[in-house]
């Protein structure tokens, strides 16, 4: 196999190397837009500059490198930033998906595409892979649309949808729940969590561990990806509280509406993954196993 990651910079591309580098039966292309930020970590990485949303380096890259397998992690993610610059936002999750979805056609290579519970209006969850779209901000409608771009392809595709992805990842920008909660409490800073969303949070490894099972089995159609456990963030924080020992008096119990957020997001989400254990023995660790492995990553 040789599989070509979109986005290696971001956090699902970090822990993707890491799994899919080391295997030696995969040949490995990590392609992001900006330069290599894994260069020290991996000085054996075959990385390659890539922008998706330009069509010709989509058709170049891919023609010279010929991969059998894409997994295309690259995206604009912040909700709140793609409802307010709404073309970035449909260049880089819908125009790149149409350039990638027609080469990785032409050249019948499979496209695994990651996608998200924000294609879902929030009035019920868990939900499974059969599940209507209706999302309820401009993020979610891009992803619903670069959905609908890889269910017309006529090559081989998957789609993994997840939840809420949290980790750690090497000089990346954003934080995550767990590192949030224990570092302000550490700091005996008071914060307010919501407790009326519900969500299925996803460990990076176990969403990694995900597309590769679905590339290495060259899986057909929609899977659902995400953690197991359906949880409040408030919940989410009590969590993190009692594993390091910190103040719960500092976690303030808020609904979200006590936040001003350009776009709205879905109150009650979260996945059904029995599709994934059964087809791909998709096994993934359960919140709390995930806050131990957070903190070691951490130490």
């Amino acid at each position: 196999m040789k599989i070509l990651i979109t986005g290696s910079n971001g956090l699902l591309g970090q822990k993707l190397v890491a799994l899919l580098q080391p295997k030696p039966d995969v040949t490995l292309v990590a392609t992001s837009r900006g330069a290599n930020k894994l260069a020290a970590l991996h000085p054996d990485l075959r990385f390659v500059p890539l922008d998706v949303a330009d069509a010709a380096q989509v058709r170049r890259v891919l023609a010279h490198e010929r991969p059998t397998h894409v997994i295309h992690t690259a995206a604009m993610t912040n909700v709140d930033e793609c409802e307010l610059n709404r073309t970035a936002c449909w260049e880089q999750n819908v125009t790149a998906v149409a350039h990638l979805v027609e080469v990785c056609a032409a050249l019948d290579i499979h496209l695994t595409h990651l996608s998200t519970d924000f294609i879902f209006s929030g009035d019920a969850g868990p939900l499974d892979e059969e599940a209507v779209p209706a999302p309820v901000n401009f993020y979610g409608e891009s992803k619903v649309a670069a959905e609908q771009l890889v269910r017309a392809s006529a090559g081989r595709w998957a789609i993994a949808r997840t939840v809420l992805v949290y980790g750690v990842a090497h000089e990346y920008g954003r934080t995550n729940i767990v590192l949030w909660v224990r570092d302000s409490l550490r700091a005996g800073k008071p914060i307010k969590v919501v407790a009326d969303q519900w969500r299925t949070p996803t460990l990076a490894e176990d969403l990694a561990e995900g597309c590769w099972l679905l590339a290495r089995h060259s899986a057909q159609g929609i899977y659902h990806l995400s953690g197991d456990d359906l949880l409040t963030p408030h919940a989410m924080a009590l969590q993190v509280a009692d594993f390091f020992g910190l103040d719960k008096a500092l976690i303030e119990r808020v609904d979200a509406s006590t936040f001003s957020q350009p776009a709205r997001r879905p109150a009650r989400t979260g996945f059904r993954i029995d599709k994934a254990r059964r087809d791909l023995g998709y096994a993934p660790h359960s919140f709390a196993e995930g806050i131990n492995i957070v903190s070691r990553q951490c130490e």
